[in-house]
């Protein structure tokens, strides 16, 4: 034991909204925007470093007239039925992250940074040599930049301003390992997927070469054997955060996740196979080189055909890099059935055109240049006419006009689509099971 601890928490669970707290939502980074730092860092061969903002709820400055009971043990004598008037924020408010986010925004624009617009989390300030970006989750913050004089002046002025802890290079954020070195950094969830696999006694298994059996068709198995709903939700809980640097569970962990409602012993074996697969790669993870030239986005979407057996709807897939470094991935069940493979792969790409156009924003506003044109892979060469020409014909009128959404991009020239061959499509594991190389 290094140290014991001791909070006073408030009943947040009786506040009324309108008369004790009103608003409650507090932004906090996606994990794409942390990769995409992460990837420039590497590239340029900045240093990364982590903050963390001690008892950072007390600092937030309340709106509300909100009153707590005096704590037991610390009443005051003789006036046992009085009640305190909180001047500022406790843990256990509903206010409490929000009212912290608007304290540390007021102080980072006070000190000279922007809030970046596409996002709400992560903050600019200066350019070239001197600029600084800083990236916030509740109470920590990553810092990067080229000059180290300025983020080390940076962190003087937060502890003025805050009471923090300095934790030097980032090493762990979020349950990530980062490893900093002069090539590049490192992502990796190792000791993450070591607890996981001794949580669920499979840390002795016999580990896999593969998450998921190639051609393997699960589906809702009515007529199977129900097992423990509660337990495979939690199997499948702790291996969604997995994916945040391991895309090649993401596959497989999606299609696992549709049967939580009523899994089955199929569904379940299906499961272990994934935590067999981890008990061999426990070390996998990302790779963020160091580089040479500017950062360029480049994207890769696929998708299979009517993949999902119980609906007959299609799995769509994406991979965005910046330069050769992985910074995005999403395999998401499409809204609607596909007539063909062509509407497939279309309806894939204006999802991926999507993340293009936001990753594309977030880039150039991070490293503060002119928007530049993201080249996007596709492997159907029918859905790179549809995209490229305007044409309605009988095999496509009857596609959603929102689907079309890629087909304006393309015209503005913000993305140029270009065809790639399957074997060198990197999003293709995102849609169907792989076997081994």
């Amino acid at each position: 034991v290094i140290k014991h601890k001791a909070r006073l928490v408030a009943k947040g669970y009786v506040q009324r909204q309108g008369i004790d707290f009103d608003e409650v939502f507090a932004p906090v980074d996606r994990l794409d925007t942390v990769r995409v730092i992460l990837a420039v860092a590497a590239n340029r061969g900045w240093q990364v470093h982590h903050l963390d903002v001690k008892s950072a709820f007390l600092n937030g400055e309340l709106e509300e007239e909100v009153y707590v009971t005096q704590p037991e043990g610390f009443t005051v004598k003789n006036k046992e039925h009085m009640v305190l008037k909180l001047s500022k924020a406790l843990y256990g408010l509903r206010q409490a992250p929000r009212v912290w986010n608007t304290q540390l925004d007021r102080s980072l624009k006070h000190l000279g940074f922007s809030k970046c617009a596409l996002e709400q989390a992560m903050y600019t300030r200066g350019k070239d040599r001197t600029g600084i970006i800083v990236e916030v989750y509740v109470d920590d913050l990553i810092v990067t930049g080229e000059d180290s004089e300025a983020i080390a002046s940076f962190k003087q002025q937060m502890m003025a301003e805050f009471e923090m802890s300095d934790l030097g290079l980032l090493t762990y954020y979020l349950g990530i390992e980062v490893e900093q070195g002069e090539d590049g950094i490192w992502i990796k969830q190792a000791t993450y997927a070591k607890k996981v696999l001794i949580q669920f006694g499979m840390f002795d298994c016999n580990p896999t070469k593969i998450p998921m059996e190639p051609r393997s068709q699960l589906n809702k198995d009515p007529e199977g054997q129900p097992v423990d709903a509660t337990e495979y939700r939690r199997f499948i809980g702790c291996l969604r955060y997995l994916v945040h640097t391991r895309p090649d569970l993401l596959y497989a962990v999606g299609v696992a996740s549709r049967f939580m409602e009523r899994p089955t012993v199929m569904h379940h074996k299906a499961v272990k196979q994934i935590l067999r697969y981890l008990k061999g790669t426990i070390n996998f993870g990302l790779v963020y080189t160091r580089g040479k030239g500017e950062e360029v986005i480049v994207g890769f979407t696929d998708s299979d055909l009517a993949g999902d057996v119980d609906d007959r709807k299609s799995i769509g897939g994406m991979a965005f890099y910046v330069n050769e470094s992985l910074v995005s991935w999403n395999s998401q069940k499409q809204k609607t059935v596909a007539l063909s493979s062509c509407e497939a792969e279309f309806m894939a790409a204006t999802a991926a055109a999507c993340q293009a156009l936001w990753l594309r924003g977030l880039l150039d506003e991070l490293i503060g240049r002119e928007p530049q044109v993201v080249k996007l892979y596709v492997d159907n060469k029918s859905a790179i006419a549809l995209m490229k020409n305007p044409v309605f014909h009988g095999r496509s009128k009857h596609i959603d006009t929102k689907f079309h959404f890629i087909r304006e991009c393309v015209e503005r020239g913000h993305i140029i689509v270009d065809f790639v061959r399957t074997d060198e499509q990197r999003a293709d594991l995102m849609t169907k099971a792989l076997p081994t190389a």
